[in-house]
């Protein structure tokens, strides 16, 4: 069995250093791939980032348990509905079912405001951030979720309003899943409470 994690779109792979360090003081350990240096060389949008995550998870033969945040959490699932028997077990962690087109509006008019320099701890350029944010306008998984049967995980930091009812829809839907909300922590569950999320996957990876 593999773990994977899949870092957000406003992160890179360091996001979950104290995650996968937790972890591997506890025995579990994981991989941790930075999408950025995945698509390095290729224009960047959804489609290519998606592309290069699969190729990444076709690389290993045994089953997969897929732990991603945001983005991260749509290119796990959009792979479980491809490939669902590739799939032991899914987390997803403020993920969205679809993006708000008037919220992708703003943050993409906020990312032009910042200075291109503040990309550059994401190993990405601020033409090629902006695309990707752009071309995932269109994506919605929920329906598709809704076949999956894999153990699923959902979590949600409980101040990420923007993601709480995804959370909840997602539960919903998807009919061998567990919703938690995770305390003292926003969208970032990874980086604002890194060892209560260590905890809980800790407990759900071994009943899974």
């Amino acid at each position: 069995m593999k773990n994977i994690f899949i870092h957000g779109l406003g992160q890179s792979s360091k996001a979950w250093d104290t995650v996968k360090n937790e972890l591997e003081t506890k025995g579990i350990s994981s991989i941790v791939p930075d999408l950025f240096d995945l698509t390095k060389g290729r224009e960047l949008d959804y489609p290519t980032v998606y592309q290069a995550f699969s190729e990444l998870c076709e690389s290993y033969k045994d089953k997969l348990n897929l732990c991603g945040l945001s983005l991260g959490g749509l290119l796990a699932l959009n792979y479980a509905i491809q490939y669902p028997k590739k799939i032991n077990s899914l987390v997803l962690i403020g993920t969205p079912f679809e993006i708000p087109k008037g919220l992708l509006k703003f943050q993409n008019f906020v990312f032009k405001l910042i200075p291109k320099s503040a990309f550059q701890s994401m190993g990405v350029s601020k033409k090629d951030f902006i695309r990707l944010s752009k071309s995932m306008a269109e994506l919605n998984f929920m329906e598709s979720a809704a076949t999956l049967d894999c153990p699923t995980l959902i979590l949600c930091g409980a101040k990420d309003k923007t993601n709480m009812e995804s959370a909840k829809r997602f539960h919903e839907a998807m009919k061998n899943s567990k919703l938690v909300i995770v305390e003292d922590s926003g969208h970032e569950v990874n980086k604002d409470n890194p060892r209560k999320l260590v905890s809980i996957l800790q407990d759900f990876w071994v009943d899974n």
